[in-house]
């Protein structure tokens, strides 16, 4: 199911590696409630590459300050990648803060601990990152080609203010390309741009590089996945040199089904914020990795995937969010309300990054950690929605929820509740978790949302179907 980690783990920015038969997911560490992002240190999940519903945690693998340069552990790290180098050994690559520098640790294992080994730098030994006009780095994504040569890709969209990166004047210009020696640190050839920020000559039009670099290749051909413009859709870009060009191919993912069936940003089907993430390939498969807000900031995301499709010419359609990720769909039993895949007021959604979010969201509904994480603030007009769930059998709903109102809760299979499948009228008052009972007609596989109408506020806990 979505997310794939435990509710209480706040991992974005996951990039998916296959070593030794298994998944390794490498991100950014969230913590629920900070003020900021990535206030954690690295830690990492695995799969079998077989069985990516059984998420082991690995620990920690590397902690902010064994970066020599962050001893007191102030500044955070962003984003990273990890890659076996041709001497077997893993390197992870990751974002100093805002400093504009790629930082490199080393580990004879994919989950360290591994130990810092230097910063991406030039054969003079000039740190990128250190002298006016080098290019902003951030949101490493790493590529090890089939003939052993290693490409760094990075980059950002907007002129981070020189207080923020020591004084030194960068540019942001978009996703730089990089070769690199076998020493894994050393610029062999680059950084040369290859997807220019929005506003510059060859910007990819409504869909320019904003953020968040992954690399992959796919029969031959260079994979770039990036961050768009618009900040919460995933795109890519094809090439046949590592160095480009690279030409727009669609979008991946957004985690509001932006784009989807021609969906605009203002009739979101879930709240917005920045997504990054990467691709996995296993047999005959790809799934794209990705993260969603929750607690109505962008410091607390969690990781999510979807399998993708291609059409006749092999290219990825984009995917939409589901509630039960890889799986086909739920069936009978408890459905946690954490996994809702859509989520918006009567007002629809919005981007959590608006500078009045504090205020503008205080009347919507969104996903909020205690003991358990469940969907807090529930109000009239406000809709959940689970993509998929098998209705085979399934006659009866139950809702887990609290709060204080009195109205109905209306089901139905699209958010539009324009044909209920099942209500259920509602007089709560309480601040324990109880359970009330409908009858609900759905048929085959499909969706399930929910809207509240009536007066007062209900948090939703689970939703069994029977």
């Amino acid at each position: 199911m979505n997310p794939y980690l435990p509710f209480d783990e706040y991992i974005p920015d996951g990039e998916p590696r296959v070593f030794n038969d298994r998944v390794y997911v490498y991100g950014s560490h969230d913590e629920y409630g900070a003020p900021i992002f990535c206030v954690n240190d690295y830690v990492c999940y695995s799969a079998p590459v077989d069985h990516l519903d059984d998420w082991r945690y690995e620990g920690v693998i590397y902690r902010r300050n064994d970066d020599p340069g962050n001893r007191l552990g102030l500044r955070c790290l962003f984003a990273p990648d990890c890659v076996q180098g041709k001497d077997g050994r893993y390197y992870l690559y990751y974002a100093f803060d805002f400093l504009g520098r790629i930082g490199v640790a080393v580990s004879d294992h994919p989950v360290g601990p591994f130990t810092y080994l230097g910063n991406i730098r030039f054969p003079d030994g000039h740190v990128l990152g250190t002298r006016n006009g080098d290019h902003f780095c951030f949101d490493p994504g790493v590529l090890v080609d089939d003939d052993g040569r290693t490409y760094l890709y990075s980059g950002f969209a907007i002129d981070v203010p020189r207080i923020a990166t020591r004084g030194h004047r960068l540019l942001s210009e978009g996703c730089v390309a990089m070769e690199l020696d076998s020493d894994m640190t050393t610029i062999l050839r680059g950084p040369m741009l290859v997807l220019p920020r929005k506003g510059m000559p060859g910007a990819i039009e409504d869909h320019a590089f904003f953020e968040a670099s992954s690399i992959r290749k796919k029969d031959g051909k260079y994979i770039l996945v990036y961050s768009s413009e618009h900040n919460h859709e995933l795109c890519y870009c094809e090439a046949e040199d590592p160095f480009g060009p690279f030409s727009f191919k669609g979008t991946l993912v957004d985690i509001g089904d932006v784009f989807l069936s021609g969906r605009q940003e203002k009739d979101a089907l879930n709240y917005l914020g920045n997504t990054h993430g990467g691709l996995l390939h296993i047999k005959d498969d790809w799934y794209i990795f990705y993260h969603r807000q929750t607690n109505r900031s962008s410091y607390a995301r969690q990781a999510c995937m979807e399998k993708l499709e291609m059409d006749e010419n092999g290219d990825f359609l984009q995917a939409g969010i589901t509630s039960s990720g890889i799986s086909d769909a739920f069936g009978k039993g408890r459905i946690e309300a954490r996994t809702a895949c859509h989520l918006f007021s009567k007002d629809g959604a919005g981007r959590y990054d608006r500078k009045d979010r504090r205020t503008y969201f205080r009347k919507h509904p969104y996903f909020k950690q205690e003991k358990r994480q469940f969907i807090a603030n529930f109000r009239d007009g406000s809709v959940c929605g689970f993509r998929y769930i098998d209705f085979t059998s399934i006659k009866h709903a139950d809702v887990e929820l609290r709060g204080k109102a009195k109205g109905r809760l209306v089901f139905a299979c699209d958010p539009t509740i324009l044909n209920p499948v099942g209500s259920m009228y509602l007089y709560v008052d309480s601040h324990s978790w109880i359970k009330r009972t409908t009858d609900i007609f759905p048929q085959g596989i499909g969706a399930l949302y929910i809207r509240f109408e009536g007066e007062g506020i209900v948090d939703l806990l689970s939703l069994t179907l029977s």
